[in-house]
């Protein structure tokens, strides 16, 4: 039976799996972000590109260093709350 506890600890679950993944992705362009902007900021360069590339360079090296991670622990999650979905509702 689906009782506000049982509801809450799959979506508390799920935001928690999310949030993860998200860290993953995005810590690190964040971090390179800073860098850059130290650099921007040193060297008095105003370019839009220097800003933007490397953020996209390390977001797309994270998702092919992190991709198989992922997609494994999002079907982890998947899989997880289709079992659970059978006894929860019956």
């Amino acid at each position: 039976m689906l009782t506000p506890d049982s509801a809450v600890e799959l979506i508390a679950n799920a935001v928690h799996i999310t949030a993860l993944i998200v860290c993953v992705l995005v810590l690190p362009s964040l971090l390179g972000g800073l860098l850059v902007s130290i650099f921007q900021a040193a060297t008095q360069i105003n370019e839009q590109m220097l800003s933007f590339l490397p953020r996209l360079l390390i977001t797309l090296g994270m998702l092919v260093f992190a991709g198989h991670w992922i997609l494994a622990t999002l079907s982890d999650l998947f899989i997880e709350t289709f079992k659970q979905a059978g006894r929860l509702v019956g």
